[in-house]
């Protein structure tokens, strides 16, 4: 068990550096990457050449006896909703850091950002159910508060349940919300060759800005040659011996991989969901910048 000592010391670090991140890097292209909720009225000017004839205000033009159009300012404020899955495998990480630790940076990024911008930042932890619904506010002590829940939260459950979480955030969230889902994603029946979340995600795509953070290790895509070892499934908690070195069951670990892979990808393809792959020893900055500079 952490100690809250340890736990604060984690919040202070990942402060630190993500809030120096989010200042130096993101800020900017955090804004241009993600827009806000529409247009709002600003004011009325003389018309000029090149102006759009349909933003020309009738009523004011006829008053003044010159045409006169209307001035629209983007609506800047967004709400940013950070979808976390904290199932069991999120403590897996055979390289520099867990999963778990790795979501809580980049979470904490995307956060910090939104900070900058003036936007609110929400959070929904889930496993095979809805763990935990932080509602959306603005605010250092906020964000803070979200960063240590992703750090020492306790789930009850071990599984997946990703499209359980996305009805959860339809309903919960009316207005239009930019959705960041920071997960391995692999929530697929592999019988029909479908993502159990598919229908959820439709839905929430179609009234949302859906973002996809995938997290995974090198070895949840290749078996290494170590010989006889007894492995463990986290979330089902299943034991089994297997034989690492035959070619065979090497094989088929990975083209299980790939054939989910493969599902995943379509899926968030067919309904326009921007995402990017960070494993955890991968520099998650540059994957950011390449998904904001995408998006921009």
């Amino acid at each position: 068990m952490v100690s809250q000592s340890e736990i604060l010391k984690k919040v202070r670090r990942i402060e630190i550096k993500t809030r120096g991140l989010s200042s130096e890097i993101f800020a900017g292209k955090y804004h241009s990457a993600f827009k806000g909720r529409g247009m709002s009225f600003s004011e009325v000017r003389e018309y000029r050449v090149g102006d759009d004839v349909r933003d020309i205000d009738w009523n004011v033009s006829a008053r003044s006896r010159s045409p006169h159009i209307k001035v629209y300012e983007e609506e800047r404020e967004l709400t940013l909703m950070l979808l976390v899955d904290v199932s069991a495998s999120r403590l897996f990480g055979s390289r520099t850091m867990h999963k778990q630790e790795l979501a809580a940076e980049m979470a904490a990024v995307l956060a910090f950002s939104a900070e900058k911008n003036g936007d609110k930042v929400g959070c929904l932890l889930f496993s095979d159910r809805v763990e935990l619904f932080i509602p959306p506010k603005k605010g250092r002590n906020h964000i803070l508060h979200i960063i240590r829940q992703l750090l020492e939260f306790e789930p009850v459950g071990r599984g997946t349940d990703i499209g359980g979480a996305l009805r959860f955030a339809t309903g919960a969230l009316k207005k239009r919300t930019t959705m960041f889902v920071v997960s391995d994603m692999m929530d697929v029946d592999i019988e029909t060759g479908k993502a159990r979340f598919e229908e959820p995600l439709k839905i929430l795509s179609s009234r949302h800005d859906v973002v996809a953070l995938r997290l995974y290790d090198r070895r949840d895509e290749s078996m290494p040659d170590v010989g006889a070892i007894e492995m463990m499934d986290a979330e089902s908690g299943e034991r089994v011996w297997v034989d690492t070195s035959s070619k065979e069951v090497r094989r088929a670990y990975d083209n299980h991989y790939k054939r989910q892979n493969f599902v995943v990808e379509s899926t968030l393809m067919r309904y326009k969901v921007d995402t990017v792959a960070v494993a955890t020893d991968d520099d998650y900055v540059k994957a950011l910048i390449a998904l904001f500079k995408k998006r921009g």
